[in-house]
């Protein structure tokens, strides 16, 4: 599904679906810290219900569903939706493809509502109000968020140097660590608990952060089959004499955990 927000990439249309199958391969790095966040709340146990809004391949749920909580993924790309349920087979995972401001459930089904690398996405005026009427009473929403740091590490930098030469619209750069940003709109029905922000150093081999930077929203989501052939080529050359087989990328992640009031 196509997609043109004026507050992303200036406006220039994406779609999840075209990097649906480069995100399943190499887009399930998240830290385990993330995972441990999530259990910290004490809301992903035996008779919880969670949440997780654009779910992608549904990599949260996947790791988290052992714990014992039933878990309900939202995407709106009806692809990512798919390579989610192909990786979640037999775990009791519910998937739904449709923007998370359109879905529909009961009031108070959920205990816990979880946003990883999405939050920016959507219109928080018409999903906010949802998501407080499908929290339970004292219900959280957890927004986790990572990225590699490209004034930090060599590598990054020069394969965001690439993504902005193919892409010089993609938003996604320049990153440094810091909190994640809580709209006025969002405190006025959550309340903060806690947040945190933290370095990591993720391992790839050349193939594996190829396909990972392949999979990102200003390569692979949006460039034209041209361009993203051009642009593969010359990432490649760039891997191959720049980096070793295996290497590490520097990254942060950061998470806010908010109650609802």
């Amino acid at each position: 599904m196509e997609r043109i927000d004026p507050r992303i990439d200036g406006g220039r249309a994406f779609d999840w679906g075209r990097a649906s199958e480069d995100y399943a391969k190499y887009r399930d790095i998240y830290p385990p810290e993330f995972y441990q966040i999530a259990l910290d709340t004490g809301l992903c146990g035996e008779g919880r219900a969670v949440l997780d809004l654009g779910t992608g391949t549904g990599v949260l749920p996947r790791h988290l569903c052992r714990y014992g909580a039933r878990w309900t993924g939202l995407d709106v790309s009806p692809e990512q939706i798919a390579q989610a349920k192909r990786l979640s087979q037999g775990m009791g995972i519910d998937y739904l493809a449709v923007p998370a401001e359109q879905a529909a459930f009961e009031p108070k089904s959920f205990d816990l509502v979880t946003a990883c690398q999405c939050f920016w996405y959507f219109d928080l005026g018409t999903l906010l109000p949802k998501l407080c009427a499908v929290l339970k009473d004292g219900g959280k929403l957890l927004i986790l968020y990572m990225a590699w740091l490209p004034y930090e590490d060599r590598i990054a930098g020069k394969s965001e140097a690439l993504v902005l030469k193919y892409n010089p619209q993609w938003s996604g750069a320049g990153e440094v660590i810091h909190p994640i940003p809580l709209p006025e709109a969002l405190l006025e029905r959550f309340a903060p608990e806690k947040h945190g922000e933290f370095g990591l150093s993720l391992p790839f081999t050349r193939e594996s952060w190829h396909g990972r930077m392949k999979a990102c929203r200003g390569v692979g989501a949006s460039l034209s089959p041209a361009a993203l052939t051009a642009w593969e080529k010359e990432h490649l050359a760039m891997l191959q004499k720049e980096a070793p087989e295996e290497f590490s990328v520097r990254h942060y992640a950061a998470y806010a955990l908010l109650t609802k009031k």
